[in-house]
């Protein structure tokens, strides 16, 4: 593919990600019914690390764009974008039928403690407690790096971990929302290998 094929398919992305928070967002506003709290021991004992949110935003979208270099055809574009809608579509149907949020109290932090503090304030001043469960930073985390596997091995299943942990350090997430998470992001690839 020629530089100008990399370019057309980056902005693509970005378009996608970006029309794809529309409906995140939308659904996070707008519950069918009330959404529920998870209780657990093991979330109260992970501290809160503030300081993980620049790995949350800050590596997370760098890395999905990475892929993008990594596709070798317009043929693997359209299904490897395809696979990101299909994972969208599951976790809307979660968030609608299953709505999950994050205590109130995980967000009653000084936001003048640090740039990390503020930062997170800022990324919750628009991305709302719930939608929760699973979590859709380790989904699509999962997905990417199961796409990026053939190119760079192992070390690709460090961008769904690292994602996982500051998704829970930043008390954006309950632990039980990662794994589940990181399942349907699997889930989907292997209908993506089934199709392309």
């Amino acid at each position: 593919m020629s530089v100008l094929d990399y370019l057309v398919n980056s902005l693509m992305t970005v378009v996608l990600i970006v029309g794809s928070y529309q409906f995140y967002f939308f659904l996070q506003r707008r519950h069918v019914r009330k959404p529920i709290e998870f209780s657990s021991s093991i979330d109260e004992l992970i501290p809160f690390r503030p300081g993980w949110v620049w790995i949350y935003t800050a590596l997370y979208y760098p890395v999905i764009l990475l892929g993008v270099l990594t596709i070798e055809s317009f043929a693997q574009f359209n299904y490897t974008a395809f696979s990101f809608i299909m994972l969208l579509a599951m976790q809307l149907l979660v968030f609608l039928i299953f709505p999950v949020r994050t205590p109130a109290g995980w967000r009653e932090y000084r936001l003048e403690e640090s740039l990390s503090t503020r930062f997170l304030g800022l990324i919750q001043r628009y991305d709302a407690p719930s939608n929760s469960f699973p979590s859709m930073h380790t989904s699509v985390a999962t997905l990417t790096a199961l796409h990026l596997f053939p190119m760079i091995g192992p070390c690709a299943l460090a961008f769904p971990a690292l994602i996982g942990l500051s998704c829970v350090y930043t008390k954006q997430h309950y632990v039980i929302d990662v794994p589940a998470g990181a399942a349907l992001g699997g889930f989907v690839f292997a209908i993506f290998k089934l199709i392309y």
